[in-house]
C-alpha cells in the first residue's frame, strides 16, 4: 500500500489558497489519481481554506495562520482545514445553503464534492475544524505503488 501526506500552515491571506490546491494537484497527479477526482478535491480545499482565511483569527496557537493536512493512501485521500476563528455555532451539523443565500456555499460545495465531511471545532483551543475524504479511483501507472 502506498501512501503520501504532508500538513501547511498557511498564513490567512487569499494568495495562500491556490498554493495549497497547486500541491494537492501535484500529489494527487503523483499519485495517479483520476484528473477529474484530483480537480474536484482541490476545489472542495480551495473553498476550505477560503473559509479558514476570511473566518480565522490573528490568536490562538496558528495566529495568523491556519493549517491545512493532506493524507493519500491507498485509495483514500482525506484533507483536513484548521483555524482560531470563531468556530461553528453551536448545534452545526453540516452546510445548509438556500439558492439565495450569500453566505454557506462553499461548506455546501465540499459536502457535494467530497464522500465524508466533518465540521467541528477545536475542543479547548477555539477554531473551526473542516474535514473531508475522497475514495480515489486510479488511472494505471501511479508512481506510488509500492515496490
Amino acid at each position: 500500500m502506498s501512501s503520501l501526506w504532508w500538513s501547511l500552515r498557511l498564513r490567512r491571506e487569499a494568495a495562500s489558497v491556490p498554493l495549497a490546491r497547486h500541491l494537492l494537484l501535484s500529489s494527487m497527479e503523483a499519485a495517479g489519481v483520476d484528473p477529474e477526482v484530483a480537480y474536484d478535491m482541490s476545489l472542495a480545499l480551495s473553498e476550505a481554506c477560503a473559509n479558514a482565511v476570511e473566518h480565522g483569527s490573528a490568536d490562538g496557537e496558528l495566529a495568523g495562520a491556519y493549517r491545512v493536512s493532506a493524507y493519500l493512501e491507498g485509495d483514500r485521500c482525506r484533507i483536513e482545514v484548521a483555524d482560531t476563528g470563531p468556530g461553528f455555532p453551536v448545534g452545526h451539523d453540516g452546510a445548509r445553503c438556500a439558492d439565495e443565500a450569500e453566505n454557506g456555499r462553499g461548506l455546501y460545495l465540499i459536502e457535494s464534492l467530497a464522500d465524508h465531511v466533518r465540521f467541528r471545532n477545536r475542543p479547548g483551543q477555539g477554531g473551526a475544524v473542516v474535514s473531508f475524504d475522497k475514495v480515489l479511483p486510479r488511472r494505471g501507472g501511479s508512481l506510488l505503488t509500492a515496490s
